[in-house]
């Protein structure tokens, strides 16, 4: 067992030794000796004016505003996020890039739209001209922090890690891993990890290349979380498998980053939670099964996956209920940061790449459809110093948040930037009627025009999806729905038949947006 060993990680160590309060206590002490030497060399790199703040964005995957009750959801989903808000500046209407991880995070990286940056397709790269085009390079004079769990989002942040003056891989926050492997390997990681995965880790098929090593290795990986499964009924959140990792370990590793690190500093955090596997916390399980709450029967759309009611309402209230363990860790992640003064100087940052579905037979978020539990997302700013809540009803973008940024930091906003700056850092006019744009592409190719694809458009009180390309159409021709997202918010009634007028007005923005995107490809 001596090569297990050496793989387990210190979050497990922190599990075994110290308790999650302890582990507060010591994290101030432990960081100092840190600081005084890991990071030595960076110590006198800035002098940062006084109006320069640190920027710590936090991501919390597939987190849809629909299933919040900050944002009128009927169940308290995120009683602490509501506390925190009474000092922070709200948008109501925030759009996410596109609706899963890689156009999702791409765009809040790049400040540009999918079919710009080009990271449509699953797992999917940037443009190489987007290397310097991000917001690790436009913060050049900060100290850049990443990490994410989520492998998908990280193929991103490798692409960008010139930039980067502290990535950590996603391994280093898992219970236990490749990293071995990756260690070996650390030049072909991908490559790498397939490799492991095929000879030792047992596959939803439930074969390995290594029948021997792969019994050894589950076994390995039931003694070493049979303590810490207690605390995760459902089981412990995972990814690609068996990349098991826990919130409170990431969230503890974060506290003692900002203690450590250079000002000012620029840190990019995204979690893998509330994406599935929904395992919330023991604190949190069976919280709303019993409370009676099902949420509207909406009919089957065309791309639907036939899920049933019952299971739709069932896995809604488990992504419910691991709500309330996100927002309990972002809760004690800001208290920490407030109390110890870590905020006195940062500008906070939450919101998501994507969010969540859980109806007209849909579950999750891989799907070409972008009705609203998809799109919006949170997005919160908390200032330094702010002790009012301020709330935005304009629509605005996850492309807003790298210009916006840069307007707040006394910093020119290049021209590439297809965002605008947030309100209320520049005021808008109340008829103001930007349009808002989504991509969903994830099997068109990379560098051709898009014909296989869903373009949404909210303007105003009205949304038009756009759905062109797909083999379901084929006999129909392209789908076009046009909801008043004002007055029937649960997208119920597609107007498009009877609203032509606007219905038409809207769709040639669009078809006239996807002839200019397309012309370098065509």
């Amino acid at each position: 067992m001596r090569f297990a060993d050496e793989i387990v990680t210190q979050s497990e160590k922190m599990n075994e030794q110290l308790d999650r309060r302890g582990f507060i206590k010591l994290a101030g002490l432990f960081s100092l000796g840190l600081a005084s030497s890991r990071y030595a060399p960076f110590q006198n790199l800035y002098s940062p004016e006084k109006d320069i703040h640190n920027i710590l964005i936090v991501v919390f995957d597939a987190f849809t505003a629909h299933n919040m009750s900050l944002y009128g959801y009927p169940r308290d989903t995120t009683p602490n996020i509501n506390r925190l808000a009474k000092r922070a500046i709200v948008y109501h209407n925030h759009y996410a890039g596109g609706n899963y991880t890689t156009p999702g995070t791409a765009s809040l990286l790049t400040g540009t739209l999918p079919w710009t940056h080009r990271a449509f397709g699953f797992n999917e790269t940037v443009d190489k001209e987007f290397l310097q085009k991000n917001i690790f390079h436009v913060f050049s004079q900060y100290f850049r922090i990443a990490y994410t769990h989520n492998p998908v989002a990280d193929t991103i942040i490798r692409q960008l890690n010139k930039d980067i003056d502290d990535y950590t891989h996603p391994e280093k926050l898992y219970l236990f891993g490749n990293r071995f492997i990756n260690f070996l390997f650390h030049n072909d990681p991908d490559t790498a990890d397939l490799a492991w995965a095929r000879m030792i880790k047992k596959k939803e098929e439930g074969y390995s290349y290594s029948l021997f090593l792969s019994y050894l290795y589950q076994e390995y990986i039931r003694h070493k979380t049979e303590n810490i499964h207690k605390n995760f009924p459902r089981g412990l959140p995972f990814t690609n498998v068996d990349n098991y990792y826990n919130l409170e370990d990431a969230i503890n590793w974060l506290i003692v980053k900002l203690t450590e690190v250079p000002t000012p500093y620029l840190g990019y955090f995204h979690f893998l939670p509330p994406h599935r596997p929904y395992s919330t916390r023991q604190d949190f399980y069976l919280r709303f099964s019993y409370d009676g709450y099902k949420s509207k029967n909406k009919p089957e759309h065309l791309f639907s996956l036939h899920k049933a009611p019952s299971f739709l309402n069932k896995i809604r209230t488990q992504y419910d209920e691991y709500l309330l363990f996100i927002d309990a860790e972002f809760g004690r992640l800001f208290d920490y940061l407030e109390q110890n003064g870590l905020l006195e100087n940062t500008l906070l940052i939450l919101t998501s790449d994507h969010g969540e579905m859980f109806e007209r037979g849909i579950a999750y978020h891989i799907t070409p459809v972008l009705f609203q539990p998809l799109l919006h997302i949170p997005l919160l700013i908390f200032e330094p110093g702010r002790k009012s809540r301020e709330d935005v009803y304009a629509s605005t973008s996850a492309i807003d948040v790298l210009p916006t940024l840069l307007h707040i930091t006394g910093q020119d906003i290049p021209g590439y930037c297809e965002g605008e700056v947030l309100p209320p850092y520049k005021p808008q006019s109340p008829k103001h009627d930007r349009s808002i744009f989504c991509l969903e592409a994830k099997n068109n190719p990379k560098y051709s025009p898009l014909k296989q694809a869903s373009v949404s458009l909210v303007k105003n009180q009205f949304k038009l999806v756009y759905y062109s390309g797909y083999q379901a159409l084929e006999e129909t021709g392209d789908l076009i729905e046009l909801y008043d997202i004002q007055n029937d918010p649960e997208e119920l009634e597609n107007l498009y038949p009877t609203r032509k007028g606007i219905g038409d007005e809207l769709l040639n923005i669009v078809k006239a947006k996807l002839v200019e995107v397309n012309a370098p490809y065509v």
